[in-house]
């Protein structure tokens, strides 16, 4: 619905009206908004004409307000109180706009989202909008300011690179999958069970290659079921379905609670590094470098590279 700007006062003058409304002086709104006596007295004319009543009465050396400017003055008051404080709100949003977070989808659920609260709680001030994404493991720096991200290759000069975590390939399944069978197990009887292949990490780590880094033949004696992230097979291996392989500190937390379990003690190192990239030019930014402090304790120390 439009908005009828014909009708709307002199703005201008709302300011005037409003000092002199508060202070009971013409003078005294001159001096507080800088202007002369003259000028605040034309303002007040000016609105009494769009009006048609008058809002102020003559008291000695003073004003006061007319019952019109009575019902008038808690009107003008709020909408410049309203104004202010959008405007301010507008210059904070633009002076500290909230930081860009890139992390992968398993990574912010798993293990990321439970702990955000920490940091709220710590730095309320620092707005965090959180980029989760299943597909992209690249850096992306046009839509991020801080990549949570796995890397295989070495950052470009321009970024700097705080390795996060170990990469560390391991299998975790529910205990109940295992129907009470002594562990841990032997590697090769993993092909015994369902074994959960995310297609999205393909060419980063996967069955195939845990297993011939093993030195174990991968037969794969069952058809594998494919899905497109792995919170999703971490889901199913927590129900029981299948036993998924995990890098990093993905199934750190349902390992502590002992919805999961490792069935075998062998882990393969990853082909990259889990870590923060982040643009040099943002290193001087104190809200970036508080959340990258924040990050590294979370992850029990870091390395800069």
């Amino acid at each position: 619905m439009a908005i009828d700007l014909r009708k709307l006062p002199p703005l201008k003058a709302l300011k005037g009206f409003e000092a002199a409304a508060r202070l009971h002086s013409i003078r005294g709104a001159a001096d507080e908004l800088n202007l002369t006596h003259p000028a605040i007295s034309h303002q007040i004319h000016t609105l009494e004409d769009d009006l048609g009543v008058k809002l102020f009465a003559r008291q000695g050396r003073n004003v006061v307000l007319t019952a019109a400017g009575e019902a008038f003055y808690p009107g003008v008051r709020a909408a410049l109180e309203l104004l202010i404080s959008t405007a301010e709100t507008v210059k904070e949003q633009s002076a500290n706009p909230a930081l860009r977070l890139q992390a992968y989808i398993t990574l912010s659920i798993r293990w990321l989202a439970s702990r955000l609260s920490d940091f709220r709680n710590q730095y309320p001030e620092i707005e965090i909008h959180l980029q989760a994404n299943n597909s992209a493991w690249e850096f992306d720096e046009a839509n991020a300011d801080i990549g949570l991200i796995y890397s295989r290759t070495q950052m470009p000069a321009h970024l700097h690179w705080i390795e996060l975590f170990p990469s560390k390939v391991y299998p975790v399944c529910s205990p109940g999958l295992l129907n009470n069978a002594d562990t841990p197990l032997a590697v090769e009887q993993l092909e015994n069970y369902p074994l959960l292949t995310v297609s999205t990490e393909k060419g980063y780590w996967g069955w195939e290659a845990w297993f011939k880094t093993l030195g174990a033949a991968n037969q794969m004696r069952q058809s594998p079921l494919v899905v497109d992230t792995l919170a999703v097979a971490l889901e199913m291996a927590v129900a029981g379905q299948g036993i998924a392989l995990v890098n990093g500190p993905v199934a750190e937390d349902d390992l502590t609670a002992g919805r999961l379990i490792r069935p075998v003690t062998e882990f393969t190192a990853g082909n990259g590094e889990w870590g923060i990239a982040v643009p040099k030019a943002l290193l001087n930014d104190t809200r970036v470098l508080t959340f990258i402090d924040w990050l590294r304790v979370q992850a029990g120390g870091a390395t800069d590279k």
